[in-house]
């Protein structure tokens, strides 16, 4: 990391809603961590009265997550502290990009258990019901799933989560 920009690794809506300025974009993964529909959503993809589901990472050894890193000018960090106030947090990590297997230090939002808006694990079917019915002011549930399920098969990634939530939705 330089003195004035930082990397951030996205693993969720990062991928495709990037509403933010970046310096690189790269595709890149995290070891030791995967992707999970655990954390509640009450400011975005669901209400404080009805939370939807959106992804957080959840430690586990052996485990790989692909996504994509960008580096940032610090004052960027604003907009996404902001964006993803819900209950994430900053968590430095160790990241690796695709094209060169280069390792950068940076950092990437995580929502443990121990925050407030955190669902928890559930069933496949719970958790497709779940987000089939939730919508907050960034839009539906359901879209937030599938579009993230297509911008992972984008990247060329499969992640058998998102995937069998995706086609219990479809």
């Amino acid at each position: 990391m330089s003195g004035d920009s930082d990397w951030v690794f996205g693993y969720g809506s990062l991928i495709y809603k990037v509403d933010f300025p970046y310096l690189r974009r790269e595709v890149a993964s995290v070891s030791g961590w995967q992707r999970r529909f655990w954390q509640g959503s009450h400011d975005h993809r669901g209400t404080p009265e009805a939370p939807g589901r959106v992804v957080t990472l959840v430690p586990a050894a052996g485990a790989v997550c692909r996504g994509v890193a960008y580096l940032v000018e610090h004052a960027v960090f604003e907009h996404l502290d902001h964006r993803e106030k819900n209950g994430y947090r900053r968590h430095a990590v160790a990241i690796e990009m695709a094209a060169d297997g280069a390792s950068v230090r940076g950092v990437l939002y995580v929502a443990d258990e121990d925050n407030h808006a955190y669902l928890g694990p559930a069933g496949p079917e719970e958790l497709a019901a779940h987000i089939a019915g939730a919508t907050g002011p960034s839009g539906s549930n359901r879209d937030y799933l599938l579009r993230l399920a297509a911008a992972l098969r984008e990247l060329g990634e499969h992640d058998p989560h998102v995937a069998e939530l995706e086609a219990l939705l479809r």
